[in-house]
């Protein structure tokens, strides 16, 4: 407990004001948070689909290659090694959120020749490179939500503190020390008056 002196009392309710202050702040930043986050999950949740869908259809078009050409094990060995993949990222009240980017080809650019396939085989191709454009979408939600998760519990911890443990204490520092030279005071004027009585009587 601190002693009991009005400089002490300033800076602890100056110290008290802070914490308040730093409350309010985090608990913005942490509704801030979990808004962006429930909103990321939804788009999570409605891209998971989407995938899943993509995925189905994707191989399907792959069955009804394999059985119009025969397997495509060769032509799968055509596909390239894709290492477009770029991250760069955002902060939102401090946390790096990753933006991921993949290059898109063009359209016209095949990587198979045209003469040992057919159009089935064309559209299980468009069909996977959609899913893997879909795939790295949701890789970059779901790591902003994870992201954010950690960061929301962190706040968290941190606005509990200051509301469970340190602006309690400032409060009852102040009400101690508020208290304790109340009654020095009462103290000090009684002492005067019997000073004062004192006087009087000779």
């Amino acid at each position: 407990m601190a002693i009991p002196t009005k400089g002490n009392l300033i800076a602890i309710k100056k110290s008290l004001a802070l914490a308040k202050v730093g409350y309010e702040l985090l608990d913005k930043k942490r509704n801030i948070l979990i808004r962006e986050m429930m909103a990321l999950i939804d788009r999570a949740a409605e891209i998971q689909g989407t995938i899943d869908t993509a995925f189905a259809d994707a191989y399907t078009a792959l069955q009804k290659a394999n059985i119009s050409l025969g397997f495509c094990d060769e032509l799968s060995k055509t596909v390239p090694i894709d290492n477009s993949v770029k991250m760069d990222s955002r902060s939102i009240m401090g946390v790096e959120i990753p933006i991921l980017s993949i290059d898109k080809p063009d359209e016209h650019e095949l990587h198979y020749g045209l003469s040992h396939t057919n159009a089935r085989f064309d559209e299980a191709v468009a069909l996977f490179m959609r899913a893997k454009y879909l795939t790295v979408e949701l890789a970059e939600i779901e790591n902003s939500v994870y992201r954010l998760a950690v960061a929301i519990k962190q706040t968290q911890k941190r606005a509990n503190a200051l509301k469970n443990i340190m602006i309690p204490k400032f409060e009852g520092d102040v009400k101690f020390i508020t208290d304790a030279l109340d009654e020095k005071d009462r103290e000090e004027f009684s002492r005067l008056k019997v000073i004062k009585k004192q006087k009087t009587s000779k």
